[in-house]
């Protein structure tokens, strides 16, 4: 329905003589056979002027030629072949002019979200070597790296997703590029870096997406906290798998392609407060006593720089501070373990911890023994709630 609905956007662009095709993702998911998620437009001619050939349109970004065109309740990207000025605040640019496709190609991020599709032939249209790129399974940046990234600082977050996302390696001089241009990713918004960051963790390939992150030099700058991970030991007794930044790797690989914001980033942290309550004792036991707490503070904090929002960062708090509950939970009174297991966010905070144990010891018995007993307790009739209270 979707790509019906963007053939008419461009048949009826082509109908008032302009120049228009599918762009970036679209094209490159084609290229991949990949099912295609993302249809955007390219035309030639000033926005404004191409949108009055369109119907509902919003102008989000008129002032680069750029609208949002809804049609049957779905919005589409409609923007012009254009070519940028100087590039103030990372992000914008100065000035734009609109030009020809060869110009639309050369200022785009990466060769493979450069090329075009058009969709009355399916002929790909390719001015920079993406398809090229695309076979060799590389992230390559269009002309000089370092003058793309300098650009548009979040381009840097972008092939980080894009190599994890895709299974791609990053072309050596794109990721030198981004090892040298790594310190100056804070100059955005930080609302841009954690929708990134959550996209990295929740479009698959969580794990090598943050790997590439601590390759590149840009995770001591994202998120300080899980680079001091790192080096953080723990007893080979529970956790045979290694320090703490290893085991929340682990944990990374375990989380599913399209896992929920809160589900990912509480498992990201969990683990966050454990350097901070580090205690090494004579016999060589390693004690995290209290990390649970610390973590949840920690988590909230690095929630509230990313710009989440406030359900979110709550659920996230919660999850961190509960993921170690279940350990005592065959000890518990009925009614203590029915309120732990009734409570708002249960279910996610048990994913949590099976994929926690996955990561280390894999003795699932505690989970399995709380899985069991939600599924009794949700079986039980349920007492309906009471029509007059104390207050």
């Amino acid at each position: 329905m979707r790509e019906e609905i963007a053939r008419r956007i461009v048949a009826r662009l082509r109908a008032t003589g302009y120049a228009a095709y599918f762009a970036g993702g679209d094209a490159r998911d084609r290229v991949l056979q990949r099912p295609r998620q993302d249809i955007d437009h390219r035309h030639r001619r000033a926005a404004g002027a191409g949108a009055r050939a369109l119907r509902t349109h919003h102008p989000v970004g008129i002032q680069f030629g750029v609208v949002i065109v809804v049609e049957d309740g779905l919005d589409f990207e409609v923007a012009t072949f254009r070519s940028d000025g100087d590039y103030v605040d990372g992000r914008h640019p100065s000035s734009v002019r609109f030009g020809s496709l060869e110009e639309d190609a050369r200022r785009r991020d990466f060769t493979i979200n450069a090329m075009y599709v058009d969709p009355e032939t399916g002929e790909i249209i390719d001015l920079v070597g993406g398809r090229r790129d695309a076979e060799a399974r590389l992230v390559r940046a269009v002309g000089d790296p370092a003058e793309r990234f300098r650009e548009d600082r979040l381009r840097m977050l972008r092939a980080i997703r894009f190599a994890a996302r895709l299974d791609f390696d990053i072309e050596p001089a794109t990721f030198a590029a981004i090892r040298a241009e790594a310190a100056t990713i804070t100059d955005m918004a930080w609302e841009r870096i954690g929708d990134e960051l959550v996209r990295i963790l929740t479009e698959g390939q969580a794990k090598r997406g943050f790997e590439l992150l601590d390759a590149s030099g840009l995770l001591p700058h994202v998120l300080p906290e899980i680079a001091a991970l790192h080096g953080a030991a723990q007893s080979p007794d529970h956790h045979p798998e290694g320090d703490v930044f290893v085991h929340t790797m682990l944990l990374l690989a375990g989380l599913p392609a399209g896992s929920g914001e809160t589900l990912a980033l509480g498992a990201l942290l969990h683990d966050i407060g454990k350097p901070a309550c580090a205690e090494t004792h004579a016999d060589g036991r390693i004690t995290f006593y209290g990390h649970c707490e610390v973590g949840a503070e920690m988590a909230l904090a690095i929630c509230q720089r990313l710009r989440r929002s406030r359900e979110t960062w709550e659920r996230v708090e919660y999850l961190v501070r509960n993921h170690l509950r279940h350990v005592s939970a065959p000890q518990m009174r009925v009614s203590t373990l029915k309120r732990f297991l009734s409570e708002e966010g249960i279910d996610e905070l048990l994913e949590l911890v099976r994929l926690d144990i996955l990561a280390s010891s894999r003795d699932l018995s505690t989970w399995e023994f709380c899985r069991q007993k939600r599924e009794e307790l949700e079986s039980e009739p349920q007492r309906p709630q009471p029509l007059l209270r104390g207050r």
